[in-house]
């Protein structure tokens, strides 16, 4: 079993997004691979949740327009 990682941001903080975020076929309403998020996107974490199989947390970032996105830490940067 690995060992969580600690998450690096928390909930409530701004953030944007470092790379284009592609939709991996969870956004119903949305192309499958399609751009959700281009890269430079502003939103606000609203939750923090782990991914239990891999260990990771997963950012709900909330990006304005009844869009929020699940993100990986690779995928935001602090604003």
């Amino acid at each position: 079993m690995m060992e969580p990682r600690v998450p690096k941001y928390r909930s409530g903080q701004r953030v944007k997004t470092a790379v284009d975020v592609i939709n991996d076929g969870s956004v119903e309403n949305a192309p499958p691979e399609g751009i959700l998020v281009g890269a430079g996107g502003i939103g606000e974490i609203v939750r923090v949740l782990m991914h239990t199989e891999a260990s990771v947390p997963i950012y709900l970032v909330d990006f304005g327009g009844r869009l929020v996105v699940g993100c990986l830490e690779e995928e935001i940067v602090r604003v």
